[in-house]
């Protein structure tokens, strides 16, 4: 069962980006994620296996 993500959600993933940050922020959901790095801002895409493998934790997105 694919764990329930959706955009704004906030992931913490086990690998750190060059810059320093271990989270991202969800743009795209599907197949392929796009995520958006929150230390530089930097776009990627990724596999939905791979961003469920690596994921270490979830915030969901602040309801206003």
């Amino acid at each position: 069962m694919p764990m329930p993500f959706e955009i704004g959600d906030i992931v913490r993933l086990k690998k750190q980006h060059p810059c320093g940050s271990h989270e991202w922020e969800v743009l795209r959901v599907g197949a392929d994620f796009r995520l958006k790095c929150l230390g530089c801002g930097h776009q990627v895409m990724m596999a939905r296996k791979m961003v469920e493998k690596n994921t270490k934790g979830i915030r969901k997105k602040e309801e206003i």
